[in-house]
């Protein structure tokens, strides 16, 4: 059975993509990807998503099937059972691409699940170090219970592609359930999109995790601050989640 072979179809795109005079970003930027996406797939280190195939083709000059037996064919048509072979390797490469997104959003649900786990440890001890439940709640529970609501959509549930109208228009605003986010002069499409889901999980698995122990610290060495300017740190670690995203939206728009 047909096999593509990774490193020569990185070496085939290599000498597309030359031919074109394009660089790695500028192709890159056409696919709305990271040109790190295209430099793996010229190493031979990964192969691109089965829905990338045909605008990859197109904008090489070659067709699909060329693409993935990763040279030029003559004019007349492939044998029926090589061209069936080509319809199984591509099967064969969605499936390993969606093996590989579940296994991404499995590691995603354990983090998760560690960064609970440990919020509800410090609570435990906190509550167990005098403060009540009612001051615990009160002083906590906005920050504790937004990030961690909102980090179990971006870690199990956020898509991991965009529709296409996203690269097709500008738009800096995105909501499903209940996540909601307004990236004012950020262009959000495919190609940065991760890149913003990666800051969203760090900001909302850490937050919650390092929030209780400010507030411990606060509480024992400096308890003056805390009465003062509580309310100040609630929104700088509830808003300040907008920061990286930003910070990730631009570098990589």
């Amino acid at each position: 059975m047909f096999e593509i072979d990774r490193e020569a179809f990185g070496a085939f795109l290599v000498q597309l993509r030359k031919e074109k005079g394009l660089t790695q970003k500028e192709l890159a930027g056409r696919l709305y990807v990271s040109d790190k996406a295209v430099s793996k797939w010229e190493r031979g280190l990964s192969l691109p998503d089965i829905a990338l195939l045909t605008p990859l083709a197109e904008n090489l000059g070659v067709t699909v099937t060329e693409l993935l037996r990763g040279e030029r064919l003559a004019a007349e048509s492939l044998p029926v059972d090589q061209v069936e072979e080509l319809v199984t390797s591509s099967l064969e490469l969605s499936g390993t691409q969606r093996q590989q997104k579940w296994q991404d959003r499995r590691q995603r649900g354990v983090l998760f699940a560690l960064s609970a786990a440990l919020t509800l440890l410090e609570l435990l001890v906190l509550r167990q170090a005098g403060f009540s439940w009612p001051v615990l709640w009160n002083d906590l529970g906005t920050v504790e219970g937004l990030c961690l609501l909102f980090g179990a959509w971006v870690c199990l549930f956020a898509p991991d592609v965009l529709p296409a109208y996203y690269d097709q228009n500008h738009i800096s605003s995105f909501s499903s359930g209940p996540f909601r986010m307004n990236l004012a002069g950020v262009r959000i499409s495919n190609r940065n999109w991760p890149h913003l889901m990666g800051a969203a999980r760090w900001w909302l698995l850490l937050t919650p995790v390092v929030f209780p122990l400010l507030y411990l610290f606060l509480q024992w060495v400096a308890p003056e601050v805390w009465a003062d300017g509580r309310l100040w740190l609630t929104l700088g670690a509830a808003l300040g989640l907008f920061v990286p995203m930003l910070i990730a939206g631009k570098l990589h728009e």
